[in-house]
């Protein structure tokens, strides 16, 4: 079963990202430490959320594993990456762990 591990930056009480970091040393941290246990990443960011709506998040993050296994493994190494989330983002992620439908 491929499970989904989804990290949403909410655009809420004025947080702030900085893509430019994000992109250029944050997901390199991430992939250095997790990605050996990682299937498929992908990154959205944020531009609407709808016609005439503004984004609810600056960007969501989308990583799927082959299994628990290799979840746990990913998780157990991503110390650097949560100790890094203060450098680009101003509020408290959300995660959502998911089962990927087929």
């Amino acid at each position: 079963m491929t499970l989904s591990l989804q990290v949403l930056y909410t655009t809420e009480n004025g947080t702030t990202f900085d893509h430019a970091y994000y992109a250029s040393t944050h997901m390199p941290i991430v992939t250095e430490h997790m990605g050996p246990h990682i299937q498929q990443t992908l990154i959205t960011r944020g531009l609407a959320g709808g016609p005439e709506t503004p984004a609810g998040y600056h960007a969501i993050a989308t990583m799927t594993f082959g299994d628990q296994a290799a979840l746990d493994a990913a998780m157990a190494a991503a110390g650097p990456a949560l100790q890094d989330i203060p450098n680009f983002f101003s509020g408290d992620p959300k995660m959502l762990i998911g089962e990927v439908a087929d």
